[in-house]
């Protein structure tokens, strides 16, 4: 058996292999509520063999999407929307899981092939945004967002644990919150976007201040016997990065001990001209520290699309799972690709039977 087609256990969730489809937006929600497409999409990923399926990052709140086309969990019409997905990952044998953000100064942007920038303010479909400070992100996404009040940050830290209690509520049996990227929870914990002076800005005590609390927060009403994970930008390639790391290991200790179960270990993507060294598997290294120095298991993507590397990242104790996106979207059934790859004997195990019977016997 390859490594990367153990099973993972993580409280009393047990995936059957290493493989993950990491969340991915759509950008074709209709005012946060999803439709037929994501239905087709979900369970296509399911199928093809996954442990995991991870549900596109969904906001917390109408002005914590990236775009007006981006997914909602923020009422129960919703989050009642995620059932058909959830019985369908499921019934495909994989686990459902669904992460949950808030996109900050980076929100009310036009979709990727729409411009991919901040909406004018003159248009209806746009809003105001919210950051930590008022500082924009620059480039493309320059709209100044407004300096949240401490009413703003309890309002915002609300709508977390709301959403978490909606994603409970419906089936899903692994959360992810969204700290990376740039987005609300990256920018608070990054001296780029966060100027503050007040107990949340400045010291490293303080930028991790909103993440340990809304964390926290969300811990007390996800089950305990279900995984809670974080996804954190853990560098910037800015230049300070072992500054950053440090920190950020620090963080991820904090949160192990407040009751974090897996780290999904990417990029802060806190300013526009960040010099990243794209290559395959570059994040298995960086993930690899974090998960000996925090003492915890960890995940990553970004170039992880190639069998064999994804294989050697887990057999080196490099990722605890592999997050698979593009991949996926190219070849649904990437994990059957994968084990035939990686020469497993019997690959059709990978799928759901009706499948493999047909590979098995003509």
């Amino acid at each position: 058996m390859s490594a990367l087609f153990e099973p993972f256990t993580l409280k009393d969730i047990t995936l059957r292999n290493r493989i993950a489809v990491p969340p991915m937006c759509q950008y074709s929600a209709n005012d946060g509520l999803i439709n037929d497409w994501h239905q087709a999409h979900l369970t296509s990923l399911a199928r093809g063999g996954a442990g995991l399926v991870i549900v596109e990052a969904t906001a917390v709140a109408p002005e914590g999407r990236i775009t007006p086309g981006c997914a909602g969990i923020w009422n129960d019409q919703l989050a009642q929307a995620f059932v058909p997905a959830v019985k369908a990952i499921k019934a495909a044998g994989s686990v459902p899981g669904i992460q949950i953000a808030h996109a900050g100064r980076k929100a009310s942007a036009n979709r990727p092939w729409e411009g991919d920038d901040h909406i004018a303010n003159e248009n209806p479909h746009g809003w105001q945004t919210i950051a930590p400070s008022a500082v924009a992100f620059g480039a493309h996404l320059g709209k100044e967002p407004e300096a949240m009040t401490p009413d703003d940050i309890a309002r915002v830290r609300g709508d977390f644990v709301a959403a978490a209690r909606r994603a409970r509520e419906v089936g899903f049996e692994w959360l992810e919150l969204h700290f990376a990227h740039g987005y609300l929870a990256q920018s608070f914990f990054s001296e780029h976007s966060n100027k503050r002076e007040d107990s949340y800005g400045g010291s490293f005590e303080n930028r991790s201040r909103f993440l340990m609390e809304t964390f926290a927060a969300v811990r007390e009403v996800w089950p305990e016997h279900l995984p809670l994970t974080v996804r954190f930008g853990v560098l910037e390639f800015d230049g300070r990065d072992e500054q950053t790391l440090s920190e950020s290991i620090e963080l991820t200790r904090r949160m192990k001990a407040g009751g974090l179960d897996l780290m999904s270990v990417s990029i802060g993507f806190s300013i526009p001209d960040s010099k990243i060294p794209w290559a395959p598997g570059f994040m298995g290294p960086i993930a690899e520290r974090v998960r000996r120095e925090a003492g915890i298991p960890v995940a990553s993507a970004w170039g992880f699309g190639e069998p064999t590397i994804a294989e050697e990242a887990v057999k080196n104790g490099q990722l605890d799972l592999i997050m698979v996106g593009k991949a996926h979207l190219a070849n649904p059934h990437w994990a059957y690709h994968a084990a035939r790859t990686l020469k497993v004997d019997q690959p059709s195990w990978t799928l759901p039977a009706p499948y493999a019977h047909w590979l098995e016997r003509y």
